[in-house]
C-alpha cells in the first residue's frame, strides 16, 4: 500500500497562511486541514488543486504517494 506524505504545512507556512484562512480559501473547515497536515486525509483532486493554486506550489510536491 503506498505511503501517503503530505508537505502542507511547510507550503502553507512559506505563503504565510494560517491553518483557518486556507480552510476559508477552499471552503473547507479547519480541521481538515489539520488532518491533511498529519497525513490523516486523502484530499479529493479538487481539494488539491485549490490547495495547491492557495499556496502557490505544484501538487506533487505537496501531496507525496510513495
Amino acid at each position: 500500500m503506498a505511503t501517503f506524505i503530505c508537505k502542507l504545512k511547510e507550503y502553507r507556512a512559506l505563503a504565510d497562511i494560517t491553518q483557518e484562512h486556507l480552510a476559508e480559501m477552499v471552503n473547507v473547515r479547519r480541521e481538515t486541514i489539520i488532518r491533511l497536515e498529519a497525513g490523516k486525509y486523502n484530499p479529493s483532486l479538487k481539494l488539491a488543486i485549490d490547495i495547491s493554486r492557495a499556496v502557490n506550489a505544484p501538487i506533487e510536491e505537496i501531496f507525496i504517494f510513495d
